[in-house]
């Protein structure tokens, strides 16, 4: 079988920070107290924090989601879009939150693979400094806690067959008790629903980072898991969790799925997430 390359998106620098990525935002009347900067998770879009956006701004603080390349609205859509650029635009838009409003505190809240995202972003000595980073249900599935041989499967598919897709159906997971909402999931376009191969072996490579660089990061740390996570398995956040270097506060859900702020009990993640920002 002949070998393929893993395709990922490549833009010059200055392209890449110049390009604008669809963006929603949750905004208080007046100054906020906080921003949170949302990065969404892997196969989703901005839409992602529309609840907690609308639960945030009732509180006084402003949320900032946007399309990560590669999902949602953007150009090449399904193309792993990188480490790289993901960290660029993570910054970039970290930057714009500082910038619009000086001297008010700001988080980065990742869920699933937007918390990958953020540690290996944090953990870049030239990112921006944050007030603290919520981590919900977060992609840090590396090291010894991912099975080898489905490593090496995931390897020979992305150099054989990159473009071929997966749906993931015959796995029968259930992302959230909330039946509603994954039923809208499924109608909306925007989510992608057949995966490319070698999108799938990046986000492996990203967890692999993310596993790598948890004591990197320096920032204050809201970690949230759900007992009945069906796609980040429980053994590997229980491997991540004394790795952190920084402050970090856990949270467990007994009846919490992957979808901690969608859940049926979403709001009570919020909530939780709200008193650790006002400490």
């Amino acid at each position: 079988m002949a070998c393929a390359a893993p395709q990922v998106q490549h833009y010059p620098p200055a392209a890449a920070e110049k390009a604008a990525l669809p963006e929603k935002s949750w905004l208080p009347e007046g100054k906020p107290k906080a921003v949170i900067v949302a990065l969404h998770g892997f196969n989703d879009y901005s839409k992602a924090f529309a609840g907690a956006g609308k639960f945030f701004r009732t509180h006084g603080i402003a949320v900032i989601a946007y399309d990560q390349r590669g999902f949602g609205s953007t150009p090449d859509v399904g193309i792993w879009p990188g480490r790289e650029n993901l960290i660029s635009d993570a910054r970039r838009h970290v930057l714009q939150a500082k910038h619009r409003w000086p001297r008010v505190p700001v988080y980065l809240l990742g869920e699933s693979m937007g918390g990958a995202v953020a540690i290996v972003a944090l953990a870049d000595p030239a990112f921006p400094k944050v007030q603290g980073v919520i981590l919900a249900a977060p992609a840090l599935w590396g090291d010894g806690t991912m099975n080898p041989l489905n490593r090496a499967l995931l390897w020979l598919l992305a150099h054989s067959v990159p473009s071929g897709k997966l749906s993931g159906k015959e796995l029968h997971i259930l992302a959230s008790d909330n039946i509603p909402m994954l039923r809208r999931l499924a109608a909306d376009p925007l989510v992608i629903k057949a995966t490319r191969v070698d999108a799938i072996y990046g986000l492996m490579q990203l967890m692999d980072d993310a596993y790598d660089n948890v004591p990197d990061v320096k920032t204050p740390v809201l970690l949230l898991y759900g007992a009945h996570d069906e796609i980040i398995p429980r053994a590997a956040i229980n491997a991540c969790r004394p790795r952190f270097t920084a402050p970090m506060a856990y949270r467990y859900y007994p009846h919490g799925y992957h979808m901690l702020l969608r859940d049926l009990e979403g709001k009570r993640v919020m909530t939780d997430i709200l008193k650790w920002i006002q400490r």
